[in-house]
């Protein structure tokens, strides 16, 4: 594949700073050892540092020639509350903590092009490296954002990537518009009225109200929202009940709710209010309902996400490329970040056989054969977006 060769030089380099990371992976807002050695590194290479927002975030910021243009690349740092399952020399040192999505991949990358291009300058204008935390459920991106990210450190487009242990080596996948899906929650707790189990005429069940939403929530999804469009409202945890001859006086439900689109999104949310009023007066029950709107939808531009294209494509090669894959469920809070700036999030196979421990698996490794693509694509995204050639 034909990366960068200074890129390519770096590879074993490389591999020691990610199984290092592997091995002391932190969780949100903890990234305490792994934001010390990112701006240890990045000052090495005599690239200005900047540290604190998102408490334990860090912004490298390297000027190329006299262009006024900007972009920022981002990767995240934390790592999952798992107990790693592998017999790996590197594995993780810190009990039920571990690296199970890459992001200690994703940090040495982005590295990896840092020192790249603080060494070639081959391009005009500013480049800011955000090394976020807290990306997994910990509010992250939008905390860098609240605490003055882009007020600080202006950029005219932001750009991430992660790894994708469903797709094969040497391939990636590109999207325009929804790439991934908003993450809310929720919680309903029902207050009914407990009673022998016998004698459920005298109480008022909030089981069987539980079911009732659950009932008119699929129908949310299936007759409220366009069929063209997509929405998940899964109920996963239902909390009710102590003994089997006893009706609880309460019940709790706990919901995660998947959109792609922001008026779905808000279709859903306004609806599920409706229903939770609705159920309160036909069941006669009150209903708390605790509705979180978490990340957003993960949305690339065109005009970036063309840019995205032709940048993985000089890397891995036009026809390596996935164009328009299915939008994938998940969440990634990176998408903050492109509801402030145009930018782009691609996807980069990591697959080392089909079998391969998906993220977020206790047995899960990130793949070290990816490090110097991930890292040229990043060094090919500056050079394009900031040419020195005008």
């Amino acid at each position: 594949m034909p990366t960068y060769p200074q890129i390519a030089a770096l590879h074993d380099e490389m591999t020691e700073w990610r199984r290092d990371f592997h091995a002391h992976p932190e969780l949100n807002y903890q990234e305490q050892r792994t934001s010390d050695l990112v701006a240890q590194r990045l000052e090495s290479w005599g690239i200005e540092v900047h540290r604190g927002l998102g408490q334990t975030g860090v912004i490298g910021v390297l000027r190329g020639g006299d262009g006024g243009g900007s972009i920022g690349l981002r990767a995240d740092m934390d790592a999952l509350p798992m107990e790693e399952q592998t017999n790996l020399p590197y594995r993780s040192t810190n009990s039920g903590v571990m690296h199970a999505c890459g992001h200690d991949g994703h940090t040495t990358m982005l590295l990896g092009a840092a020192k790249y291009l603080a060494e070639t300058r081959n391009f005009s204008g500013t480049v800011h490296f955000i090394f976020q935390p807290a990306e997994e459920a910990g509010a992250g991106a939008k905390r860098m954002i609240a605490e003055g990210l882009f007020d600080q450190f202006p950029c005219d487009s932001v750009w991430a990537l992660h790894n994708a242990p469903n797709r094969p080596v040497g391939t990636a996948s590109v999207r325009a518009g929804a790439v991934m899906a908003a993450v809310d929650t929720m919680k309903i707790v029902i207050h009914g009225k407990g009673s022998h189990a016998a004698r459920p005429h005298n109480g008022n069940d909030p089981i069987a109200v539980g079911l009732q939403l659950h009932t008119a929530f699929q129908h949310l999804c299936t007759k409220n929202i366009d069929p063209i469009e997509v929405a998940v409202v899964n109920v996963t945890r239902f909390i009710a009940g102590t003994a089997v001859n006893v009706v609880p006086p309460s019940a709790e439900l706990h919901a995660t709710i998947r959109t792609f689109d922001p008026g779905v999104r808000e279709t859903v949310r306004r609806r599920v209010q409706e229903i939770c009023k609705g159920i309160e007066v036909a069941y006669g029950v009150t209903l708390d309902l605790e509705y979180r709107m978490g990340c957003p939808p993960t949305i690339n531009t065109p005009a970036e996400a063309t840019s995205a294209d032709r940048a993985i494509s000089s890397i891995l090669g036009a026809d390596a490329i996935v164009r328009d894959p299915k939008p994938v469920a998940g969440g990634e809070d990176f998408a903050e970040m492109l509801a402030v700036l145009p930018g782009a999030y691609i996807h980069v196979g990591s697959a080392k056989g089909a079998d391969d421990p998906q993220l977020h698996h206790p047995a899960y490794d990130f793949n070290d054969e990816i490090l110097p693509i991930g890292a040229s694509y990043f060094a090919a995204l500056v050079e394009d977006q900031l040419s020195a050639k005008g």
